[in-house]
C-alpha cells in the first residue's frame, strides 16, 4: 500500500470534527485537496471510512477502527522521531562500564547516581573486573568506559583523573600494629605481605614497593591474591598484613584492623575510555565525571 503520514493526519482531523471544512481550517489547506486525498485512502483500503454528504461525515465502523489506529501509528512515529533525536543527543541508548571493584567503594556510586539521575532513559550496564583486563575491554568495544586504576599510555585510549585514594596498612586485630594510631613505613621491615600480583594492579604494586623501599624496606610478598577483597579475607586469617586502598575499611569484616600510614602513598582512579567511540551516551557520562568538554572531545 502507499499510504502515508499525510493521509493519516487528514483522515484523523476530518474524523475528529466530522466537518471537511474545519479539518481544512485545522490542516491549513483548502476542502478540495482534503477531499481528494481522503478519496485516494479510500480507494488504497477498498473499504469507506466515512459516510458523507457535501459538508458532513460520519465514521463508518472501518473508519472507527482505521482512526484508532491511525493515531496510535502517528503517535508511535512522533516517538520514534523524539528517539532519534535523544539518542543523538546521548539521551538515550545503553552505556556499557566497566570497573575495578575498588571503584565500588569509592566514586563509582556517585559519579552512576548523578549520570542515571541526569539521563534516566539511558540504560546503564556495569561489569566489574580486575584492572589489567580493563583497558582491552574498552579498547575491542566491549565497554565503554572503565574505571580503574591509572594505566599509563596506551595508544588508543584516553584517561582522566577522577578520584585519589590513600593506601592504608590492614592487619589481624590481634597483631602488634594493630594497636597503633598510625603507622610508618619501617615498622613494616620483615613483615610477611600480601599483595595483588604486579600483572593484575601495576599501579597499585608500585605504590606499595615505592613507599616501603623509601623506607630502605626489602618486602617479603608472602602471598598474592587477584582481588582486594580476598586479600582482606586472608588478613582477616592472620596470614599476612596488606597495604590496601582505605576504601576497603568499608567491607565491614571483623577481626581486622585498619590503619593510617605515615606520609601514606596514594593511587589514582580514572575514567577511561576509546578514542574515536561513537556511542552518543558516552559524553554525557565523561560530563558527569568532570572530563573536560575538550579532553572528550578530542578523542
Amino acid at each position: 500500500m502507499t499510504i502515508d503520514l499525510r493521509q493519516m493526519r487528514y483522515f484523523v482531523a476530518l474524523a475528529e470534527t466530522l466537518h471537511f471544512g474545519r479539518a481544512a481550517e485545522r490542516l491549513h489547506i483548502s476542502q478540495p485537496p482534503l477531499t481528494r486525498q481522503i478519496a485516494a485512502l479510500e480507494r488504497e483500503l477498498g473499504v469507506r471510512l466515512l459516510e458523507r454528504n457535501s459538508r458532513h461525515a460520519g465514521l463508518t465502523h472501518a473508519g472507527r477502527r482505521f482512526l484508532e489506529d491511525s493515531r496510535l501509528a502517528m503517535a508511535t512515529f512522533e516517538q520514534a522521531c523524539r528517539n532519534a533525536q535523544l539518542a543523538e543527543r546521548g539521551e538515550l541508548g545503553t552505556l556499557t562500564v566497566g570497573f575495578m571493584m575498588h571503584a565500588a567503594h569509592t566514586v563509582l556510586p556517585r559519579l552512576t547516581r548523578q549520570f542515571m539521575n541526569d539521563h534516566p532513559d539511558v540504560h546503564v550496564e556495569l561489569r566489574e573486573m580486575v584492572p589489567d583486563l580493563l583497558p582491552d575491554a574498552i579498547l575491542t568495544g566491549r565497554f565503554d568506559a572503565a574505571v580503574t586504576f591509572d594505566p599509563g599510555a596506551i595508544r588508543g585510549l584516553s584517561t582522566d583523573r577522577i578520584h585519589e585514594e590513600q593506601l592504608c596498612l590492614v592487619a589481624h586485630s590481634s597483631h602488634r600494629l594493630a594497636a597503633l594510631p598510625i603507622v610508618r613505613a619501617e615498622q613494616l621491615a620483615g613483615e610477611p605481605l600480601i599483595a595483588t600480583p604486579p600483572d593484575v594492579a601495576p599501579t597499585l604494586r608500585d605504590a606499595i614497593l615505592r613507599y616501603l623501599r623509601s623506607a630502605g624496606i626489602v618486602p617479603v610478598f608472602r602471598l598474592e591474591a587477584q582481588l582486594q577483597q580476598t586479600i582482606v579475607s586472608l588478613v582477616a586469617e592472620n596470614l599476612g598484613v596488606a597495604l590496601v586502598p582505605a576504601s576497603m575499611g568499608k567491607l565491614g569484616l571483623s577481626g581486622l584492623a585498619f590503619r593510617p600510614l605515615e606520609q601514606a602513598p596514594t593511587v589514582a582512579h580514572v575514567v577511561a575510555w576509546r578514542d574515536g567511540n561513537m556511542n552518543p551516551t558516552l559524553r554525557p557520562f565523561l560530563a558527569s565525571a568532570g572530563v573536560p568538554e575538550s579532553s572528550a572531545s578530542d578523542s
